[in-house]
């Protein structure tokens, strides 16, 4: 069971939620919040593994809200009638992001995907975040902070790290690495590369230069991925 809060200052998108959230077996509501102000109350007093959260609120935005909170073990899954602030989620303890109007099917995608992440221990923002992965028959722990990127290659993903002299192979698809890679570090800029975000210095003609290996980014994730660099650098 995990617990959770709802913030949203339109009452019918509030109510919304209310009834998404008591439909779910797995979800037990502490809370519903008109401000992501009355929300850090709630916080002060009570321990919330989950944030459902509107961005666009008057005081305090639900990206300045999880800004403050950082410290605070809850995950995030925003939702939001713009699409323009995906990108901005990246950089934040974002587990999802939800584009009004938001479907049932929409919002249970998103809570299991939480459901799966918390129940695992993973932590998405910590420097110390780690995943295992499969290899040679033993379990290798990769220290996130020194994965650079990751290449996959039909049913096997190779990861390049920065304490391996040789990739490390597994059997992995890309679509389940991406679920459990925490967004505001890792992104998919083409359909066989996920990069590190903390890790590029260098960027030329819509490739991302790691030493001698140039990453292509591909049409479909170059927007996103230009939007994220500029509003980063």
């Amino acid at each position: 069971m995990l617990t959770c809060i709802l913030i949203d200052d339109e009452p019918l998108a509030l109510n919304l939620l209310e009834d998404y959230v008591n439909t779910t077996p797995f979800l037990k509501l502490i809370a519903t919040c008109n401000s992501a102000i009355a929300a850090m109350e709630v916080l002060e007093k009570e321990a919330v593994d989950l944030i459902f959260t509107d961005i666009q609120m008057p005081n305090l935005s639900g990206m300045e809200f999880s800004k403050l909170i950082k410290d605070n073990k809850a995950k995030i899954i925003f939702t939001t009638a713009f699409e323009e602030f995906a990108v901005e989620s990246y950089k934040v303890n974002t587990i999802d992001y939800l584009v009004k109007p938001i479907s049932y099917p929409e919002f249970l995608t998103a809570a299991n995907k939480a459901k799966q992440q918390i129940l695992q221990g993973v932590n998405q923002v910590g420097i110390d975040d780690y995943i295992f992965v499969k290899s040679d028959y033993k379990l290798i722990k990769i220290d996130l902070k020194d994965l650079i990127y990751v290449e996959g290659l039909k049913d096997y993903l190779k990861f390049y790290t920065v304490t391996s002299e040789k990739p490390i192979l597994t059997l992995k698809s890309m679509k389940s690495l991406e679920e459990e890679l925490p967004k505001n570090q890792f992104m998919r800029v083409h359909r066989s590369f996920i990069v590190n975000l903390k890790k590029i210095t260098t960027i030329e003609r819509n490739r991302i230069v790691f030493g001698d290996k140039y990453i292509p980014v591909s049409e479909k994730y170059k927007d996103d991925f230009l939007k994220f660099i500029k509003s980063d650098f």
